[in-house]
């Protein structure tokens, strides 16, 4: 694993808006994409990498089946009427999209799990398709681990079994970054065969005389995708009607992935499998015996209110409000290596259940969050 220098495409940003990427640069000036710089990774070290995604994953839906069967839903602040969704949705089998495993690696030893981004991870543009195009204009004949388009349109294909019929609605935050992650799963969707529309998640509403959500113009919504935590929909206005039966409306992600997106995944997964390679010591209840940790609030995004507590130092993560009343996580720390004096996150993204790509974005200080750049990758030999 190395990172290389390189000089940028002439008219790069033109380039990426034509892939869907155009909020390739932060408002500051500073680069969200960065063109000029790639890793590069041996076969073996990819191989590594994707062995290790797999067998997470199966770790991982074995910690769902726990949770499931000793009812532990508290340990995740989710609350009680939610149960009885979480499980029927796990019973269906119902698709579990996509999602991105964050990890510590080198390119030597075991990758080491940070976290796993199961229900509404970004950065899958750049992952997806910015990158790739990249790679056939920098390095034509060269390889890449990025099989995440085609796995797409496959699990759709497969989600269909379980959506009912009709239109498939795609719902979003009001952010550029959601608007594009959104419109580009609407058009793996779309190559799969379903009809779909797009709207902000604040326009989807409640009929209460029809028992149903509808969209602005009243149509009913019976199938949707939101780019939209899951712990944010139940606090919502219309978050009991989600527990009715029959259930008004079919969404991806499945309830079932609030057992996965929820950091309380971490300290489950250490306790069923202590000593795991690919695992850090996490504790729900304190830091124990880590003399080096990390807090992290159960339900958080993009770094906010972790705390790293390393070598004497307490790094601090953005404050936000909105996280941390449900608890924390404390899992060991592991230091992200240094590559030309950046700390790149490798994230594994998993497609109903498989392995199907690489994500990495670096940051210059030791929390990766909204500010850090995204880097393109290619496989060497």
């Amino acid at each position: 694993m190395q990172r290389h220098a390189i000089r940028p495409r002439p008219d790069w940003e033109s380039r990426l808006e034509a892939a869907g990427v155009t909020f390739h640069t932060h408002d500051d000036g500073s680069p969200y994409w960065r063109e000029d710089a790639y890793y590069a990774f041996s076969p073996a070290e990819v191989a590594r990498f994707e062995r290790a995604a797999a067998e997470l994953q199966a770790m991982c839906l074995k910690a769902v089946e726990h949770v499931l069967d000793r009812g532990r839903f508290r340990e995740y602040g989710i609350p009680p009427w939610m149960e009885p969704v979480i499980r029927e949705s796990w019973d269906r089998d119902e698709v579990g999209l996509y999602g991105r495993f964050d990890f510590a690696y080198d390119g030597q030893g075991f990758p080491k799990l940070l976290e796993y981004n199961a229900d509404t991870p970004t950065s899958l543009v750049e992952a997806a398709v910015a990158q790739w195009y990249w790679l056939e204009e920098r390095f034509p004949g060269r390889d890449q681990f990025n099989s995440l388009h085609e796995r797409l349109v496959a699990a759709w294909k497969r989600a269909q079994d379980f959506l009912p019929a009709g239109t498939l609605y795609f719902l979003h935050q009001d952010t550029l970054e959601d608007q594009q992650t959104v419109a580009y799963l609407r058009d793996t969707a779309d190559q799969a065969g379903f009809s779909t529309a797009q709207m902000l998640v604040e326009d989807l509403g409640w009929d209460g005389a029809k028992g149903g959500f509808c969209d602005l113009d009243q149509r009913p919504v019976r199938a949707a995708f939101k780019l939209y935590p899951w712990e944010f929909m139940v606090k919502d206005e219309f978050g009991a009607h989600l527990a009715r039966q029959p259930r008004p409306c079919a969404f991806l992600e499945p309830a079932w992935k609030m057992l996965l997106s929820n950091k309380a995944l971490l300290a489950i997964l250490w306790e069923l499998f202590p000593g795991s390679p690919y695992l850090l010591p996490a504790y729900l209840d304190g830091p124990r015996d880590l003399a080096n940790y990390v807090k992290k609030p159960i339900l958080a995004r993009e770094g906010a209110n972790v705390e790293i507590h390393a070598g004497g130092a307490v790094h601090l993560g953005k404050a936000m409000d909105c996280y941390g009343a449900e608890g924390f996580v404390h899992q060991a720390y592991a230091p992200i290596p240094e590559f030309d004096g950046y700390r790149p996150v490798l994230g594994a993204w998993i497609v109903d259940g498989e392995p199907a790509g690489m994500g990495i974005r670096e940051a210059r200080g030791p929390i990766t969050d909204n500010g850090s750049s995204f880097v393109p990758h290619l496989i060497e030999g």
